[in-house]
């Protein structure tokens, strides 16, 4: 491969953070992640509300994915506070819970008076392989209406109210990014995935100026499907569930859907169970999208997660077949 290829990951959590591991080792590569900024839980959500910033939670993770190589630094940006490594000043310190990558992010925002500039600053410090942005500059609430017609307001709260999620929308004039809509114009390729996909995806597609761009973009579209289901979030979905409310809140056609094929151990099936989380079936034999079905899981840490490596073959391949 010759050409510098653009390729746009959108998304936010752990999962987004998963793909990029893998995408950052593949050459010829532009990658922009761009990342939800609707968090309102934990750390985040605290520091959003004392300072009235975006969240920026999901975008520390993404730097550290990105970052080239594991460093002190690097480590200490995923640094939580815990209530015993305070013990000895005030077990009520306000520190507790916090995430110390949270805090140095805050600290940037507030001396440069820009969020993106930073993101920029760490970026550099890190050096990311990369462009990370936010899909809105905007300080934003997720709100969730449910089959039944309940509301449910904030990013947070949505997988606990345990009802079927109808659509999430904002409660408010949201305006796409800047950095967001001309990353998703110029790709080649997009990326959804892997994670929450009505906290982590949605909230990004649903952004009018995003769609607006994934509309206008020809380039290919995969998504790279959860292996299991949700709690409160998606109970019961199949793959063809998951495409359905990806498709519907970013009003597209996927071209790709990549989903795991591999056994699942049964002592982790059971752990799953326990929390109500179960394997992401296939339902349908035809598809309107290619579906493709690889090894993609590790299971080192007795848990589901996808394997960087696995994900960096498949793009790979997809690349190699569009080029």
């Amino acid at each position: 491969m010759d050409k510098t290829l653009k390729v746009v990951v959108i998304g936010g959590g752990t999962g987004q953070s998963t793909i990029l591991r893998g995408l950052k080792q593949i050459e010829n590569i532009d990658i922009t992640a761009i990342v939800t900024v609707a968090d309102d839980g934990g750390s985040t959500g605290r520091l959003r509300r004392a300072y009235h910033i975006p969240a920026m939670g999901d975008i520390r993770n993404v730097m550290i994915a990105l970052s080239e190589s594991e460093t002190l630094f690097s480590t200490l940006m995923s640094y939580r506070f815990e209530k015993d490594d305070l013990a000895e000043l005030d077990a009520e310190n306000e520190l507790v819970g916090h995430n110390l990558g949270n805090i140095i992010l805050t600290a940037l925002t507030k001396k440069t008076g820009s969020f993106m500039d930073a993101v920029t600053t760490i970026s550099k410090v890190l050096n990311v392989k990369g462009d990370i942005v936010p899909s809105t500059h905007q300080v934003v609430r997720l709100i969730a209406r449910m089959e039944d017609g309940t509301i449910v307001r904030g990013e947070s709260n949505i997988p606990k109210s345990r009802h079927r999620i109808q659509e999430v929308f904002y409660d408010e004039k949201v305006v796409g990014s800047h950095e967001a809509v001309r990353a998703i114009e110029k790709a080649d390729f997009i990326i959804f995935g892997i994670g929450s996909v009505y906290t982590s995806i949605c909230p990004n597609i649903v952004i009018p100026e995003v769609q607006k761009a994934l509309k206008k973009n020809h380039g290919k579209k995969i998504y790279f499907s959860n292996a299991m289901t949700q709690a409160g979030e998606t109970d019961g979905y199949s793959l063809e569930d998951h495409v359905s409310a990806i498709e519907k809140h970013a009003n597209i056609k996927l071209d790709v859907v990549v989903a795991a094929s591999d056994e699942i151990p049964l002592e982790i099936l059971q752990r799953y169970i326990v929390e109500e989380a179960f394997p992401v079936p296939i339902k349908d034999k035809t598809h309107d999208y290619q579906l493709i079905r690889r090894k993609l899981l590790n299971f080192d840490s007795k848990r589901v997660r996808h394997d960087p490596e696995r994900i960096k073959s498949i793009v790979e391949e997809i690349i190699r077949k569009s080029v």
